[in-house]
């Protein structure tokens, strides 16, 4: 799964490296055939009513199969079963997003008191959920798009 989306990385995903994949390893989903990886993607809860989908990759042997709309799909569908209102991606892929229902928005989706709380995380992604000065090289040219769910 390193290796996946390593090859995406410095262009259209952050690089992760091993210890980050190693500690979200449940928020995956993976497609694969005959014990080949074609493709993942991650959804990571970050509050209540909120999750991110994360580190979406498709093998370039799989591209054009359908294999990253299963997985958003997917990953869609366990938001739903843990009953989360909207989720969030951040993302140069607006049309692929699009079509599963996701819209672009300004700013950050959250109160400011949720705001204050998730501000606590140590967690990467949820800097740049927030748009924390820091981490802006890591989200120039990215779109923020949100699910209504």
């Amino acid at each position: 799964m390193k290796a996946l989306i390593d090859g995406y990385a410095g262009k259209v995903l952050l690089t992760k490296p091993l210890v980050t994949l190693y500690e979200a390893v449940q928020e995956f989903w993976v497609a694969e055939e005959d014990g080949e990886l074609l493709g993942c993607g991650a959804l990571h809860v970050m509050w209540e009513d909120l999750a991110e989908i994360r580190s979406v990759a498709v093998s370039p042997m799989a591209l054009g199969r359908g294999v990253g709309h299963r997985i958003v799909a997917q990953l869609i569908a366990t938001a739903r079963e843990l009953q989360l209102g909207r989720i969030f991606v951040l993302t140069f892929e607006t049309k692929f997003f699009t079509r599963h229902g996701f819209v672009e928005i300004e700013g950050t989706p959250v109160s400011p008191e949720v705001y204050e709380e998730i501000m606590r995380s140590v967690d990467e992604g949820v800097a740049e959920f927030l748009d924390l000065s820091y981490v802006k090289p890591n989200t120039l040219g990215n779109s923020r798009m949100l699910l209504e769910l």
